[in-house]
């Protein structure tokens, strides 16, 4: 089992910033690839950001590329890591609960093909 504990969500104003974590461990997490993606009330989980094992392959949605960056801390084990959501520019379409994910490559992530998801944390844009 893997375990993904979300935190740094928040109330921020529009064209503000804020930097979202996701602590992963609970078993060897060599080669799985993180991600984030958000559900809106009423609306659909969709896919934010994933970033593979090694930090080398990115990819984003087209709604946030520009404005957000994902990055990871795998801290020399493969039995936690940490990934970031560095989220600026932020809109008011952006509100939204923030899941962390973990699976097998990003090209299944990004498609939200995922073994593991995190609880999520609260990301409220205001105009």
């Amino acid at each position: 089992q893997v375990q993904l504990v979300e935190s740094g969500g928040g109330l921020v104003q529009a064209g503000g910033s804020l930097r979202l974590s996701c602590a992963a461990s609970g078993r060897t997490l060599s080669n799985y690839a993180m991600g984030w993606f958000r559900q809106a009330p009423g609306k659909e989980r969709e896919f934010v950001a994933t970033i593979s094992w090694g930090g080398r392959s990115t990819y984003y949605a087209d709604s946030v590329k520009g404005r957000f960056a994902i990055s990871r801390d795998n801290a020399k084990t493969t039995v936690k890591t940490t990934v970031y959501l560095q989220m600026n520019s932020l809109k008011p379409e952006d509100t939204a609960v923030y899941l962390c994910s973990a699976g097998a490559n990003v090209d299944r992530q990004r498609v939200g093909v995922t073994d593991y998801w995190g609880q999520g944390t609260q990301v409220t844009v205001s105009s």
